[in-house]
């Protein structure tokens, strides 16, 4: 490939692309992260950003007329040229692509797309589906839960400020402050979309959200974390997956990289970052679909807490989240996978919708990431833990998944390790399968400390 380049789509699947900028090596530069609409220009990406900082790769999300349809990571030893990037388009992110332009009223030659954009006649179907929402649409409100994360919770804020999306109210839900800085921050912050502070001083993400639930006016409730930014039309992206899918009982969203400056980030997103291989492909999952997807087996995920929004008015949603499961437990987390999972055992509906994009902003040090796997190995078992204990009979089903899981799981080219390059950090592998062999025993304890209280 020209350039020096080499480039995969999201559709595409792990290749061992990031390899060859060895996070070790005393030359590697962190990657940026960018975001182009074919619909307004292709530009160049240049190895070398407006202060100076030089970069050894590029994570680009690939957007027509602002519809978010693949993404893109390349690796340059020099300046890429529009060209190569469009080049680095997989056929189907090339397909989707004319299917919007061609749509659009665009002409488009042996799929060659448009380099310096394409203005149509006419809104666009997507975009003018988005202006009957945010003219139409119901009241959201958002929530974003933290704890001592002030800084972080101020830009997430400020990003909740920016939406179009006018019928939204916020809450942040204060979960055991050690300080009054999370207050602060929401008292110096000003914006068009009212804030509400409230503090929960039970400890654990769980007992936040289920604070959240209590305090929330309006049926739809919309989550976010406060190490994320959500995308200026997030919350009406969320509202069109709910349009498109009625009966849904959540909707959930993709969550992108917001950064990718130290090895660490760069190696959670080669593990598959928050979307795990879900890609950009909207999908329905319910009682259909169980033959495709077993709800025992999440992965690649229905949808992830931190990009979610649920209507609480929904038959099947839950009432209140587990507080044995989730950060600030002992479980450490997957109490959003569990929530989700009951829905779809229950008969509901869940909706993945990728337009809907949050940026997280990855943990930057090793020994954060290596904490962090391990967390979801306790949490992975935990939450098997508890689907087991409130119903046994479910050992069966969960028997036959067992070999299939474990391939994908183990295997060099499985849902699990696909992405995973010769350089990725194998230590972190056993952090957690350490965490899971102890998530068991973690959720019991969890559970009878819940009680206690």
């Amino acid at each position: 490939m020209a350039d020096g380049v080499t480039g995969t789509s999201a559709s595409q699947g792990g290749e061992d692309l990031w390899a060859a900028a060895h996070p070790d090596d005393p030359d590697w530069q962190p990657w940026q992260v960018l975001d182009v609409d074919i619909a307004t220009g292709v530009p160049p990406i240049l190895p070398t950003g407006a202060s100076g900082q030089t970069f050894s790769g590029a994570w680009v999300l690939v957007r027509a007329f602002n519809e978010p349809l693949g993404s893109v990571q390349l690796m340059a030893k020099s300046a890429v040229s529009p060209e190569t990037l469009v080049g680095s388009f997989s056929s189907e992110l090339t397909d989707a692509i004319c299917d919007r332009l061609r749509n659009a009223g665009a002409s488009l030659d042996d799929r060659r797309l448009p380099l310096n954009g394409f203005t149509p006649q006419e809104l666009p179907q997507f975009l003018a589906d988005r202006e009957k929402l945010i003219n139409s649409g119901p009241e959201v409100t958002v929530v974003v839960c933290t704890r001592d994360q002030p800084q972080g919770l101020a830009t997430c804020l400020q990003s909740l400020q920016a939406q179009s999306y006018s019928r939204t109210a916020i809450l942040v839900v204060d979960n055991a402050p050690s300080t009054s800085e999370s207050r602060g921050v929401v008292n110096a912050l000003s914006g068009p979309l009212p804030v509400t502070y409230v503090s929960e001083p039970s400890p654990g993400l769980s007992n936040a959200r289920n604070r959240a639930l209590l305090e929330a006016q309006s049926d739809i409730v919309a989550w976010i974390d406060d190490d994320e930014i959500a995308d200026p039309h997030w919350v009406c992206e969320l509202i069109r997956g709910f349009s498109l899918s009625p009966e849904a009982a959540f909707v959930c969203g993709v969550m992108i990289p917001g950064q990718l400056d130290t090895p660490a980030q760069l190696w959670f997103e080669e593990y598959g970052g928050h979307s795990k291989g879900r890609g950009f492909t909207p999908a329905v999952f319910s009682p259909d679909t169980a033959h495709q997807q077993s709800p025992l087996f999440p992965l690649p995920p229905f949808g992830t807490g931190g990009n979610m929004a649920m209507r609480t008015s929904a038959r099947q949603s839950p009432r209140r989240f587990n507080p044995a499961l989730g950060a600030g437990s002992l479980s450490k987390g997957n109490e959003d996978t569990k929530a989700l999972t009951d829905v779809l055992l229950a008969g509901g509906t869940v909706r993945y919708q990728p337009t809907a994009v949050t940026s997280h902003f990855h943990r930057r040090d090793f020994a954060a990431f290596e904490r962090q796997l391990h967390g979801y190995g306790v949490g992975l078992s935990a939450f098997y833990t508890s689907l087991i204990l409130e119903q046994p009979s479910r050992l069966i089903p969960l028997a036959r998944l067992l070999p299939s899981a474990l391939r994908e799981l183990t295997r060099a080219d499985g849902q699990r390790l696909g992405g995973v390059g010769p350089y990725f950090p194998r230590d972190v592998l056993k952090a957690h399968r350490r965490g899971m062999l102890g998530g068991s025993l973690a959720y019991i304890r969890a559970s009878l400390a819940t009680r206690g209280r």
